[in-house]
């Protein structure tokens, strides 16, 4: 069985050396860049909780009632009696904690968090974020965060100026959270798994089933629609899924891209994919400028002709046209030979993509047009 298992390695790793070579030049990527396995994958927690130890740059609680709340809750916990207390301490900021729970994540093991103010708190700079439990979407909690907030920002302010950078009332606790429940997923004991495309294609779909087959030798990988891959685990395996998920995460297939262009006409960004066509075509583009300028006269009137001093509206109004000659867009084989054309016509983003939107719309187009 050891024999079996290094020459199917051996084997593996010459197919990966072929492919790569046989792929050299085009956006080959590895199956492991491009799809993810099911079940291996991040969990979300959150959670709500208290920071203390602030300079006066914490939560109103006059303001934030909730603030005021938990304040309370917590220091009857400790056994503080706080009912006829007058609290107006402004060292506390109720705040919301995030963190992402990697998958396989054992007790004990430390994850970052994230520490966002909820209420009127100016700044959490030097804050320590008191015990709080992180819960995922089934309400139980798998973590315990607590520790100092690390601030990026920070905030400066005096009677009649102050300075902000970044974002002061946001930070982050480093290794903050002590995992207290695992997520349970045994995926040993998996016999077929499911590989998700990150970019759904059906031909992408394709490549990598036909990728991994010749891996094994088998049929054992199955396209299921453009962003699901079937794969069912050989006998030869004997139960041990990660050993194959291990060699056919670094086989290397060609995504095959839509011919798209997106246009983002807020910020005039164009963003062209590899695929994209043109047909020949002749295009003019001219601009049209029309200037309006307002320059009024004041009229006085005569001595002793008891006339008012009156402003006389003078509108200047002026039409300018840019004379501009059609010009000839060859049909492309490349996407660089498309740019070259485009950028001959001598426009800027916002004039190019009405053009583009013209040609798709004359038909010479062979691309689909997202507009963000």
């Amino acid at each position: 069985m050891r024999s079996f298992a290094n020459l199917r390695r051996i084997a593996a790793a010459a197919l990966i050396v072929l492919m790569g070579a046989t792929l050299q030049g085009n956006a080959a990527s590895r199956i492991k860049d491009i799809t993810d396995f099911e079940g291996i994958r991040d969990n979300q927690l959150i959670g709500y909780g208290l920071v203390v130890g602030l300079q006066g740059t914490g939560d109103s609680l006059n303001a934030s009632p909730f603030t005021r709340q938990s304040l309370q809750a917590m220091l009857e916990r400790l056994g503080v009696n706080t009912n006829e207390a007058d609290l107006n301490t402004k060292n506390t900021a109720a705040v919301m904690v995030t963190a992402n729970l990697p998958a396989f994540s054992t007790q004990g093991t430390r994850i970052d968090v994230t520490v966002s103010a909820l209420g009127d708190a100016k700044n959490l700079q030097g804050g320590t974020l008191l015990v709080t439990p992180l819960m995922g979407a089934d309400g139980e909690a798998y973590a315990i965060a607590q520790g100092p907030v690390a601030i990026a920002g920070f905030a400066a302010q005096g009677d009649a100026a102050s300075v902000v950078r970044g974002v002061p009332t946001s930070g982050r606790i480093p290794n903050g959270a002590l995992v207290e429940r695992e997520v349970e997923f045994k995926l040993a004991s998996l016999s077929t798994i499911r590989l998700a495309l990150r970019n759904p294609d059906l031909t992408t779909s394709r490549r990598i089933a036909v990728a991994i087959n010749e891996l094994i030798g088998l049929p054992t990988a199955e396209p299921l629609d453009p962003s699901t891959v079937r794969l069912t685990l050989p006998k030869q395996f004997d139960g041990n899924i990660v050993d194959l998920i291990t060699d056919i995460e670094q086989l290397i297939v060609e995504p095959d891209l839509p011919a798209k262009i997106v246009i983002d006409e807020s910020s005039g960004i164009i963003v062209m994919g590899q695929q994209v066509k043109v047909s020949t075509v002749a295009v003019a583009q001219g601009n049209l400028t029309v200037t309006i300028a307002e320059s009024p006269e004041v009229v006085q009137p005569l001595p002793f002709a008891q006339g008012q001093t009156a402003a006389v509206p003078r509108t200047d109004v002026q039409v300018t046209e840019d004379n501009s000659q059609l010009a000839l867009v060859n049909e492309t084989i490349t996407l660089q030979q498309l740019v070259d054309g485009l950028n001959a016509l001598g426009i800027g983003p916002r004039d190019l993509i009405s053009i583009l939107q013209a040609i798709k719309a004359a038909g010479a187009l062979q691309a689909e047009i997202e507009v963000l």
